[in-house]
């Protein structure tokens, strides 16, 4: 059967200070989980606002580009593999999150996330099921998440080539999953990740000088929770 369409999205809230809220990198294996937080302006429009997976490269970055110029205010919040491994990834998106609203130089009187739950924060603020799709502060919000993140994988294709990082950027496709077969984990992989955590202790680690930076984590069990 045929999706039901999206209906319109209605916001309680009629003011010009509406931040949106998106993230992108919940399922990668390596890398940071990033956030954005973006207030449009309404005196400056930008025209063609949708889900940043349903742009081609070239309209999300040309995107990009428009929102850092004419919104009022946008900023990029973050959680490094590093805090996901102690935190959980859900955990730390939430915080990634707060850290994209937080550094906003305008503040926000109200907020609207994508998804189905908030963070707990000090901000007026609603979640929006498919709000990429329905909201066009967050359709800004994960253009900007995305080319971000993405920009960020093909930096670390260069830091470790033989991954095909800068085209699965970290998902768990066949391809990287072989790559960590064949190469071990990188120090910028998410180590309480499963298939990440079966490299390190069956092959060890992309350079074999870190092998001693291994700390003896123990994992909650609630760390892979919420993995999209």
């Amino acid at each position: 059967m045929p999706k039901s369409p999206l209906l319109p999205f209605e916001c309680r809230y009629n003011g010009s200070l509406l931040a949106g809220v998106d993230e992108v990198g919940r399922g990668p294996l390596i890398g940071a989980v990033v956030t954005a937080a973006v207030i449009l302006d309404p005196d400056r429009p930008i025209a063609g606002l949708a889900d940043s997976k349903k742009l081609t490269e070239k309209r999300r970055n040309a995107l990009y580009d428009q929102i850092l110029e004419h919104a009022k205010a946008w900023s990029i919040g973050r959680c490094e593999s590093h805090e996901i491994d102690r935190l959980n990834i859900y955990q730390a998106t939430m915080l990634a999150m707060e850290r994209a609203v937080s550094g906003l130089a305008v503040v926000p009187e109200y907020v609207l996330v994508d998804g189905n739950r908030c963070p707990k924060w000090r901000w007026p603020s609603e979640p929006v099921v498919k709000g990429d799709s329905r909201v066009a502060a967050i359709s800004a919000a994960s253009i900007i998440a995305k080319v971000t993140r993405d920009r960020e994988m093909e930096a670390l294709e260069a830091r470790f080539p033989g991954f095909g990082l800068a085209q699965h950027k970290g998902y768990p496709t066949p391809v990287h999953l072989e790559a960590l077969r064949r190469l071990g984990a990188t120090t910028e992989h998410r180590r309480s990740f499963r298939p990440v955590q079966e490299v390190i202790e069956t092959v060890g680690f992309y350079e074999d000088h870190v092998v001693s930076e291994l700390e003896e984590l123990q994992y909650r069990a609630d760390l892979f929770e919420d993995i999209d």
